[in-house]
């Protein structure tokens, strides 16, 4: 299930958000946190089964949903948690077009059925 980011999960989320390669450096995920927490434009969402295993960070306008961050905990990768978190997405703004930074465009190409090379 696709939850809401609450600074409550900040400690969580910032674990997820640290597996992604633009976050090793903790100042820039600390900068990146505060960019969900502050921008209403940025939004920030948790995958939650039992635990809180994945996050996805996109940034909505009218038009687009910008997959910002996505990111899955290690010992649940390859379970489809990252095209579930994406298909929810799709499933909440039917009516947007899905855009990918070059951190996430394989990924999002590949949750979307247009694998590239």
């Amino acid at each position: 299930m696709l939850i809401r980011y609450k600074k409550s999960f900040e400690k969580i989320a910032m674990g997820l958000m640290s597996f992604m390669p633009t976050e090793k450096d903790i100042k820039q995920l600390q900068l990146s946190m505060k960019m969900y927490e502050e921008d209403k434009a940025n939004r920030l969402f948790l995958w939650k089964e039992e635990d809180i295993i994945g996050l996805v960070g996109i940034k909505a306008d009218e038009e687009k949903i910008l997959v910002q961050h996505i990111s899955v905990s290690p010992s649940h990768r390859n379970e489809g948690i990252g095209k579930k978190m994406i298909s929810t997405l799709r499933e909440m703004h039917p009516d947007k077009r899905f855009e990918s930074t070059d951190y996430t465009e394989r990924f999002l190409s590949k949750c979307m059925g247009e694998e590239t090379e």
